[in-house]
């Protein structure tokens, strides 16, 4: 039989009684991390766990956060795990392992939308989801109007720094109207809250919400054909093929100049006794063949 347990307590879990409430994807590399340094440290942190009885009476734990460390366990074929038991209800657990997701310094954009959606979707306000996380209220407001709206490709680009959030919000109260939108990235530039490459990135950005419509996830459908697709976007798309082909174009010409010269220089060496006899000295009388055949047009060699 298993210890009584009380709320606060740090105790020693089985692996095989717990319940991941809010399972999530992490990188591979960031994962590696965890299981390298609780091998070599061990844990710093406990997990957290609110027990639970199932049908058949046996005690299990619904897991609040703590997830990688308890997957790292798994994969050094521990069987236990120390772990802070919380008595809360499943609401309270469930928004606690929610919270505990989107709070984390190193979140998935998609990972931070999506909870926060089910949070409003839970009923919770804007200012109780702000004191949850630990996000800023101004901030949390304009996500969730965002979302609201469907801008979940804007939404993306705010998070993984591609725009500010406050230039997302401008883009998405132009809603499908380009010249509105090119107003908003002028404002931008203007005022320095878009510069350089971050303008470039917000440009694209808008161009796949224009064609490809303004759900970002990889499942979803098209939330707009083709057919509404601008002529200023057509014309801006041409522009910049047009663009990007004429600088490797002058490119091409560029290193055709350097291997003119590069032949040019050869052939005046090579036309040099002496030289091509120092050449034979050092065992040098081989070069690419795409080379010897501009130097040696006829065929002749070292």
């Amino acid at each position: 039989m298993s210890a009584p347990k009380s709320a606060g307590e740090i105790r020693l879990i089985r692996l095989d009684q717990i319940e991941v409430l809010n399972p999530r994807d992490r990188g591979s590399r960031v994962f590696e991390e965890i299981v390298e340094n609780i091998k070599n440290i061990g844990l710093k942190k406990p997990i957290c766990v609110t027990p639970r009885t199932d049908a058949s009476g046996e005690e299990k734990y619904l897991l609040i956060c703590g997830e990688g460390r308890l997957k790292a366990y798994q994969i050094l074929g521990e069987q236990e795990i120390p772990a802070l038991i919380v008595d809360v209800p499943d609401e309270d657990a469930f928004i606690m392992s929610l919270a505990e997701n989107i709070a984390r310094r190193q979140h998935h954009p998609l990972e931070l939308l999506s909870g926060i959606r089910q949070l409003l979707d839970k009923g919770y306000t804007v200012r109780a989801i702000a004191e949850k996380t630990g996000l800023n209220y101004h901030y949390v407001q304009q996500i969730c109007n965002l979302l609201r709206l469907g801008e979940e490709r804007l939404l993306v680009a705010v998070e993984s720094g591609a725009i500010p959030i406050n230039v997302a919000t401008t883009i998405a109260g132009a809603g499908d109207d380009d010249k509105a939108i090119q107003a908003a990235l002028q404002d931008a530039y203007e005022s320095h809250a878009l510069r350089g490459r971050q303008l470039a990135l917000a440009r694209r950005v808008i161009d796949r919400r224009q064609r490809l419509g303004r759900t970002a996830s990889r499942t979803s459908t098209t939330t707009h054909s083709h057919s509404k697709v601008s002529t200023a976007t057509v014309i801006r798309t041409y522009q910049d093929e047009v663009k990007r082909q004429t600088a490797l174009v002058r490119k091409a010409d560029f290193s055709q100049q350097k291997l003119l010269l590069v032949v040019g220089a050869l052939r005046q060496l090579l036309s040099d006794e002496n030289f091509v006899n120092l050449l034979r000295a050092e065992a040098l009388t081989t070069m690419p063949k795409y080379l010897a055949e501009r130097v040696w047009p006829n065929g002749s060699h070292v």
